[in-house]
């Protein structure tokens, strides 16, 4: 096992609190990567295979958030990180979540996942962590 394997940490979804789950599903962008996992066989997508339209630390926050959220397996196989989608252990605690998420349209995903995705230097910070930079108004309206 290497030292890569070593460090994810899988949670179980007997572990994860209800609001866990919906925080986990409720970012557009991971509800693609579930969507996609759910239609593929277990253990044939690598992270990177997923087309999203953010940087490469926020796809792995992304992943992270999902594992953590016991809705992923994750296992690497040389230098990939393959994806498996964890359903029949989360509908058994969270039944009925998964279906409500798959069955939302794919334009739907799509739409708000191009809304959240990172343009050319939009919404980064200067450090390049994927992090949204945009300023929110305060109380008065004032920015």
């Amino acid at each position: 096992m290497s030292a890569r394997t070593r460090n994810l940490t899988h949670a179980h979804p007997s572990e994860v609190s209800l609001q866990d789950a919906l925080v986990a599903v409720a970012d557009p962008v991971r509800r693609a990567i579930v969507k996609e996992l759910a239609g593929n066989p277990d253990w044939t997508r690598a992270c990177g295979t997923f087309d999203l339209a953010v940087t490469k630390a926020t796809r792995s926050h992304h992943f992270t958030v999902l594992r953590s959220a016991g809705l992923i397996e994750q296992r690497d196989e040389g230098p990939r990180r393959l994806n498996r989608l964890r359903r029949a252990e989360f509908d058994q605690y969270f039944p009925g979540l998964l279906d409500l998420v798959l069955a939302e349209p794919a334009a739907a995903v799509a739409v708000a996942v191009e809304s959240e995705g990172v343009g050319e230097g939009e919404g980064v910070d200067e450090g390049g962590l994927g992090q949204r930079s945009a300023q929110k108004p305060s109380v008065d309206g004032t920015m």
